[in-house]
């Protein structure tokens, strides 16, 4: 039997001037170029993933509080999964070797079960969809609740966006959202939605471009300006105007972005977070918020889907 990478199953796709590769544990890109140009941070086939680097979060992107949750009147307790804040980090799926039902040059399907278990005790069927073309690299993800009552549900991406060379102090954001998730110092818990412009406008408001240069942020937003078709992008360029964006449908109100802060200097500030999401951080909790959450309540037997594309500036 062939031995098979530390990452998974390896799904190389080619189209045009692009080039991906998507390995099978948690449905990760590892890799994306653009010309030979990497517009994600990616990592070997023979590596564990790092950091969530490019891979599908679900049934929940970010975090839930404590590991805690009520939903249709019972609690349920996660797995601590991000021990130094004592939260649930990025859902069950990140370690789910995906199966591939579809496969193609430029494009693979990979699906996954997210089986009941005590903490969540749904099945959800989830199917995400990679492609390429002249436009980027194109992924949806769709869940299917199998279980008898309704579900929680959200989901997102994982990729760390590379502008060109240097760090992401070095380069210019471009963020069309007008409000900011404040949180807690010590533990990113949510308290609450404010304007970009109100407390911090130079760590927060990118509704302009401008250069990152030190600030440190982890932090989702919401308010987004979208075109006429309803899709948001987030550009991040360097000092010749070359860069990556990132762009996402309705289905995502929320975008967490991160500066990738690490106390290693040799691995921190690599890549830039951008994170379109179906729900807010905590959305588990969605009823401790004043806010919309997005938490999306997947009733017996229906779907639920979401989309985004990266795609090379320059």
């Amino acid at each position: 039997m062939p031995r098979i990478p530390t990452s998974g199953t390896q799904h190389a796709l080619r189209a045009g001037d692009y080039e991906a590769v998507v390995a099978s544990i948690g449905a990760t890109v590892r890799s994306l170029t653009y010309r030979g140009r990497d517009l994600v941070v990616p990592f070997d086939a023979d590596e564990v993933r790092p950091s969530y680097r490019g891979a599908t979060l679900a049934p929940w992107p970010n975090r839930v509080v404590d590991g805690r949750y009520t939903f249709g009147g019972v609690e349920h307790q996660l797995a601590l999964t991000e021990p130094a804040r004592s939260h649930a980090l990025h859902g069950l799926a990140g370690w789910l070797d995906f199966e591939a039902v579809d496969k193609g040059p430029d494009h693979v399907t990979l699906a996954a079960v997210v089986q009941p278990q005590s903490s969540y005790p749904w099945r959800v069927v989830v199917v995400t969809t990679f492609s390429l073309g002249p436009d980027g690299l194109t992924q949806s993800v769709t869940a299917r609740n199998e279980s008898a009552d309704a579900a929680p549900w959200g989901t997102g991406p994982h990729p760390y966006l590379v502008a060109g060379e240097g760090h992401v102090d070095d380069w210019t954001l471009e963020l069309p959202a007008s409000q900011v998730l404040a949180v807690t110092d010590d533990r990113l818990i949510p308290t609450d939605l404010v304007a970009v412009d109100s407390d911090d406008p130079e760590r927060f408001d990118f509704r302009a471009p401008r250069r990152l240069g030190a600030v440190e942020i982890d932090h989702a937003y919401s308010g987004l300006t979208r075109d006429a078709a309803g899709v948001a992008t987030v550009r991040v360029t360097d000092a010749a105007g070359s860069g990556v964006q990132m762009s996402w449908d309705a289905a995502c109100p929320w975008v967490q972005v991160h500066t990738a802060d690490k106390a290693e200097p040799a691995l921190s500030r690599l890549g830039l977070a951008v994170e379109p999401m179906t729900c807010a951080p905590d959305a588990f909790n969605d009823a401790n918020y004043s806010f919309d959450t997005g938490l999306i309540a997947l009733e017996p037997g229906a779907e639920a889907t979401a989309s985004w594309r990266i795609a090379a500036i320059g």
